[in-house]
């Protein structure tokens, strides 16, 4: 006769802490209780103020830059390790340092299998996230990944939107499976822009593969940065014709100038998940929380019960 597991236990590191608390919600259980204290030149040590001995622990944080967000993951998981914790899944909303996926020149690191292996040395037996920047990253790691689409958040609300007309666009050639992978769900036209860079957030000159004449248009990517490239596709689209320009970007970095971009841009709307916390509200930008999701496959991964209904893409 199968025992049911004891229940899991659910801690958010410090930026993802406001995540934390809406999947624990979801799940059904209290958020963990960890306190961090800080050294006065910026050092920091997380502490459970709980037994976690014997039990599965998710460890709640996305690894965006700035390095302390990483650092944080790292130090809860050894933390984890060391306090005796049966399952340590590390989930990830948002996979930083995700872009460094391959040496595009001579001597450059492969940072996303760095923090892959860090990960797995400081001791996560799981990792869970979303929206990779490149899917083959999964390869990086000996443990597993659940690596969830936020597509099952957006494909709802753009059916809702009952645009006539749609096309999916993405906004470079890296991001054509994944325009594919919506227009075929939304049975809808597909544009690919082909962009040319100065150097890295510079785009030097942009070109348009398909037709928008009279067409609402979604961009889709799984991140956006400084919004250089989201903002000069809709001027294209726009001056091609478009009804109308959206985009969907599961990740909000928004480094920069990107408020101000976006805001003076010709977007209709910025379409985002909240894996990311916004540096500022805007009347342009909509977030869709992904809270729902994580809470069900966590659910699921603590039950042994399959995750394959949360794949769309």
């Amino acid at each position: 006769m199968s025992q049911e597991p004891a229940e899991a236990k659910i801690f958010g590191c410090t930026q993802s802490k406001y995540l934390a608390e809406k999947i624990a919600k979801s799940y059904g259980v209290s958020l963990g209780n960890v306190i961090t204290s800080t050294y006065s030149d910026g050092e920091f040590q997380p502490s459970y103020e709980e037994s976690i001995r014997g039990t599965r622990i998710f460890i709640i944080g996305s690894t965006n830059p700035g390095p302390e967000n990483l650092m944080e993951m790292l130090l809860m998981i050894d933390a984890a390790k060391r306090a005796s914790a049966r399952h340590i899944t590390a989930v990830l909303p948002y996979f930083g340092w995700a872009r460094q996926d391959r040496k595009d020149k001579p001597r450059v690191p492969i940072a996303a299998k760095l923090v892959a292996k860090m990960l797995e040395v400081a001791g996560a037996t799981r990792i869970i996230t979303m929206d990779l920047h490149a899917d083959q990253i999964q390869g990086f790691f000996e443990k597993p990944v659940d690596h969830l689409f936020a597509s099952t958040i957006f494909l709802p609300y753009l059916q809702e939107l009952n645009l006539e007309n749609l096309t999916i666009a993405s906004p470079d050639m890296g991001g054509s499976k994944r325009a594919y992978a919506y227009s075929k769900a939304l049975e809808s036209d597909v544009v690919i822009c082909y962009k040319q860079r100065a150097k890295a957030n510079v785009i030097s000159h942009m070109e348009l593969i398909g037709d928008v004449t009279g067409k609402n248009v979604v961009l889709v990517d799984d991140m956006v940065d400084t919004a250089g490239t989201l903002t000069k596709a809709a001027d294209v689209m726009m001056e091609r014709g478009a009804i109308s320009v959206r985009a969907i970007c599961t990740h909000p970095i928004l480094s920069g100038n990107a408020y101000e971009r976006i805001e003076k841009s010709q977007l209709a709307e910025l379409i985002v998940t909240d894996s990311i916390p916004l540096k500022q509200n805007s009347p342009k930008i909509k977030v869709l929380s992904c809270a729902n999701l994580f809470a069900a496959v966590m659910y699921n991964v603590h039950h042994n019960e399959s995750i394959s209904s949360k794949f769309i893409m």
